[in-house]
C-alpha cells in the first residue's frame, strides 16, 4: 500500500453556471493499493486492472466463478490495507463509505454492486471500522466516466462541482464521524472523488480520508 495527498489546488472542475472552481477545499490524506497501468492489462487475469474491470461487469458479463474470485481477491487486499490505514491515521474508529457507481442504484444488477458488498462484508468483520457502505446512494444518472471517452457514457452529466450533492442521497450517519471513503480507481483530474470528499465535509463529517484499490499512474 502507498500513500499520497489529494491536493485541493488540483481539483479544478467546471461548475453548472458555466464557471470553473475547485471541487475540494482542503488537501486530503489518501492511500492506494496498486498502480493502475491501463492499456490492455484489464484482459490479463491477476492484474489490478483486471480486478477493477471485473467488478464493473458492465460490457461483457462475467461468469459467477470469475466474480467470486474477484471478491476473494478484494477481500484479501482490504483485510491487509484497512487495518494499516487505521494504524497510520491514529484513529480509534473509521466509518467506511463507498463512492457509488455512476448510474442510479436501481439500474444495476446485484452482481454489478459486488465491489460495495465485498467492502461491506470485510468492514463488518474488522475491528475499528463502521459500516457506512450505504451512506451515499445515487438516485440520478451521471455519465459513466470510464466509458465516456468512447462515447458510451450514457445519459447524465460529466463531473461538475456539486454533482454528488445533486445526484446522491447522503445519510446523516456521517455527521461527526471520521470517514474513510473508498473507490475502485483514483484518476487525477476526473474529480468525482474530490467532489464526494467535499460533500462529506459539507454534510458534517469530522474528518475525511480516501483509499482506492488502483491509482492511474499515467496521470499522476
Amino acid at each position: 500500500m502507498k500513500q499520497f495527498v489529494i491536493q485541493s489546488s488540483c481539483s479544478t472542475c467546471r461548475s453548472m453556471d458555466g464557471g470553473v472552481g475547485r471541487c475540494l477545499e482542503q488537501d486530503v490524506k489518501a492511500f492506494y493499493n496498486s498502480d493502475y497501468q491501463g492499456g490492455g492489462n484489464w484482459r490479463v487475469t491477476g492484474t489490478i486492472e483486471n480486478l477493477i474491470c471485473t467488478f464493473k461487469n458492465d460490457i461483457t458479463p462475467y461468469p459467477q466463478a470469475t466474480l467470486d474470485y474477484a471478491r476473494f481477491r478484494l477481500s484479501q487486499i482490504l483485510r491487509k490495507d484497512l487495518p494499516e490505514i487505521l494504524r497510520i491515521c491514529g484513529k480509534s474508529n473509521l466509518r467506511v463509505c463507498v463512492i457509488p457507481r455512476a448510474k442510479s442504484e436501481l439500474t444495476y444488477r446485484p452482481n454489478q454492486l459486488y465491489f460495495r458488498s465485498t467492502i461491506q462484508d470485510v468492514v463488518q468483520q474488522l475491528h475499528g471500522f463502521e459500516d457506512g457502505t450505504h451512506d451515499i446512494i445515487r438516485h440520478t444518472n451521471t455519465s459513466t466516466t470510464h466509458l465516456a471517452r468512447r462515447g458510451n457514457g450514457g445519459e447524465g452529466e460529466q463531473p461538475y462541482i456539486g454533482i454528488t450533492k445533486d445526484t446522491c442521497n447522503i445519510s446523516n450517519n456521517i455527521i461527526g464521524k471520521d470517514i474513510l471513503l473508498i473507490d475502485d480507481l483514483y484518476t487525477k483530474t476526473v474529480n468525482i472523488d474530490e467532489d464526494c470528499l467535499q460533500t462529506l465535509i459539507d454534510k458534517g463529517a469530522r474528518s475525511v480520508m480516501f483509499y482506492s484499490i488502483g491509482k492511474t499512474k499515467s496521470r499522476y
